[in-house]
């Protein structure tokens, strides 16, 4: 069986979570906790150098990014598909997912915003103003290549969920945590809500996780 490292409020662990799920494979939830520092310890940089969360274990292998975990899980486990037969379709979906995990997540993730506070003395108003530029930013952006493109259907991309919505609902989770109201982008929340319908983006959710607290 594989093992998953995983932080419940991780949105890069939610998102390989979400993968997993839709793939249809099931991994041992093995908790990281990031509030403790376990992530930093000796136990966990054996496995991962980098001390991040997600990491995927399977036998011998070792697998870390969730972007290079969620690309090998496409490879490993062909069905069902992530990303669309189309070439043109799938570099689309692969720009929505990278708004996310390049330009987003990274400057609103855990040691972005610990050094804001520790090294630079930036209060909670000031971190809030931080994460809700960028991740209004980000939306706009998103909001704007799903218009663009018009291949959206209840997903991303048509009526099957693809790694672009895989990206999209975990990094809505952490977007809520710093007040941003997604009513704000229509094509963005009406994909949530037919996302969240799915048992696969339900049972991935940083609360139904057996760390969440």
């Amino acid at each position: 069986m594989m093992k998953l490292y995983s932080f419940f409020r991780s949105g890069t662990s939610h998102r390989l979570r979400i993968a997993l799920n839709l793939k249809g494979i099931h991994a041992q939830y093995i908790p990281v906790d990031l509030r403790t520092e376990e992530h930093q310890g000796n136990d966990f940089k054996a496995i991962n150098p980098q001390g991040f969360v997600p990491a995927l274990v399977d036998d011998q292998l070792v697998l870390t990014q969730s972007p290079a975990i969620i690309e090998w899980l496409e490879e490993a486990y062909p069905e069902p598909a992530l990303l669309p037969k189309d070439l043109n379709h799938r570099a689309y979906i692969r720009a929505l997912a990278a708004i996310v995990g390049c330009d987003m997540h990274p400057l609103n993730n855990r040691r972005v915003l610990e050094r804001l506070r520790k090294d630079m003395g930036q209060d909670q108003a000031a971190i809030q103003a931080w994460c809700s530029t960028w991740l209004q930013d980000g939306f706009d952006a998103f909001e704007a290549l799903l218009k663009s493109h018009q291949l959206h259907g209840s997903f991303c991309c048509g009526d099957q969920p693809t790694i672009a919505d895989v990206y999209l609902v975990a990094q809505i989770e952490g977007a809520r945590r710093f007040k941003v109201d997604i009513s704000r982008w229509p094509l963005i929340a009406n994909i949530e809500q037919h996302c969240m319908a799915l048992e696969a983006f339900k049972k991935a959710a940083p609360m139904e996780q057996i760390d969440a607290d």
